[in-house]
C-alpha cells in the first residue's frame, strides 16, 4: 500500500523540541521532494519546510527558519523535522506530502502550495504549552 505516516508529535514545553518522522510505504522517497505542512483549526494548511529530490536544498518558511531542521534518511524511506526552541504558536496538526509533478515549485526549490502536493499523511499534532 502506498502512503506516508506522520510521527513524533505530542505536547512539549516552550523552548523544548520535538522529532516529526514521515516514513513511506509502498514506494522510495528518494524520487519526490517532500514538504511539511501544517495547519490549525479554522486557518489554511501552510508550507513549514520541504527537501529537493534533485539535490537535497530545502526551503524554511520564515517563521522557522533557525528552529526546525528538515532531513531525509534514504536507508529508512522517511523525511524528519526537528523541531527545536518550539513556540505556543507552532501548535498545529503537522502533514507531510509528496511534491505532484506539476507543481508550480513557487518557492524556488519545491512547491508551497497545498495544490502542488498529491499524496498526504494523515497528520500527527504538535501541542506547545506550559
Amino acid at each position: 500500500q502506498v502512503q506516508l505516516v506522520e510521527s513524533g508529535g505530542g505536547l512539549a514545553q516552550p523552548g523544548g523540541s520535538l522529532r516529526l518522522a514521515c516514513a513511506a510505504s509502498g514506494f522510495r522517497l528518494d524520487f519526490y521532494s517532500i514538504g511539511w505542512f501544517r495547519q490549525v483549526p479554522g486557518k489554511e494548511r501552510e508550507a513549514v519546510s520541504c527537501i529537493s529530490s534533485r539535490d537535497r536544498s530545502t526551503f524554511y518558511t520564515d517563521s522557522v527558519k533557525g528552529r526546525f531542521t528538515i532531513s531525509k534518511d534514504r536507508d529508512k524511506n522517511t523525511v524528519f523535522l526537528d523541531m527545536d526552541s518550539l513556540k505556543p504558536e507552532d501548535t498545529a496538526v503537522y502533514y507531510c506530502a509528496t511534491e505532484a509533478s506539476w507543481s508550480s515549485q513557487t518557492g524556488g526549490i519545491c512547491g508551497l502550495s497545498v495544490g502542488d502536493y498529491e499524496l498526504w499523511g494523515q497528520g500527527t499534532q504538535v501541542t506547545v504549552s506550559s
